[in-house]
């Protein structure tokens, strides 16, 4: 495991260089039923397991843009959209979401390496299954379990992802939690989901993304 952690993070340490991301798409035309789901409706019954291959390719936190100010723009939209809140109700509420240490996520084979500053930590993590939630909203949503094993790591014990998306698919961005208790612990955090989109996006592009879909 040792010599793969190595070999795996040169190899992504060249790719975050180079800013090139694995040789895949993110993400296609959304069906309807797929959009609903996106919304926070669907039936239990149509949840799938997925691989952490759904996830693969090199992420970028989106928590920089919100404090330099790019962002912006998306948040005055969204209180535009919803009188009842103000736009610095609204900034605050997605700076304690998006907060988060760790800039960049790589994944391939399985293995996570998270990168935080100088500080890079990596584990292989297994599938511990999915959790369906219902919020208070009553729209509900699926978070997607991964535990690593390795005690000599240093990276989170557990990580469950939610990208709102209930069945085998490749991500286009994602909200993931983390954390070294228990799933169960992790799963009542709901104010803090750092959010992460691919590595190969300008700024630019993701506040495009942002605010058009």
């Amino acid at each position: 495991m040792a010599a793969h952690s190595g070999k795996f993070a040169m190899t992504l340490g060249m790719l975050l260089i180079s800013g090139q991301l694995f040789a895949h798409s993110h993400g296609h035309q959304m069906t309807e039923a797929e959009e609903k789901a996106a919304n926070g409706v669907f039936a239990d019954k149509d949840v799938k397991d997925r691989q952490l291959s759904d996830w693969d390719g090199i992420w970028q936190s989106v928590y920089p843009f919100l404090v330099d100010g790019s962002l912006d723009p998306v948040f005055k939209q969204k209180a535009q959209k919803d009188p009842a809140k103000s736009f610095d109700e609204v900034k605050a509420y997605y700076r304690k979401g998006y907060e988060t240490t760790v800039d960049t996520i790589a994944i391939e084979n399985n293995v996570m390496e998270f990168r935080s500053g100088k500080t890079v930590a990596s584990c292989r993590y297994d599938y511990s299954g999915y959790q369906i939630l219902t919020y208070a909203s009553g729209k509900k949503g699926v978070r997607y379990l991964f535990e690593c094993k390795d005690t000599g790591s240093k990276a989170p014990k557990f990580v469950q992802f939610s990208d709102h998306t209930i069945a085998p698919r490749q991500s286009a961005h994602f909200h993931i939690f983390m954390g070294n208790t228990s799933h169960e612990a992790l799963l009542k955090e709901m104010d803090n989901w750092p959010t992460y989109y691919p590595n190969e996006m300008y700024k630019a592009q993701v506040v495009d993304e942002m605010l058009h879909h």
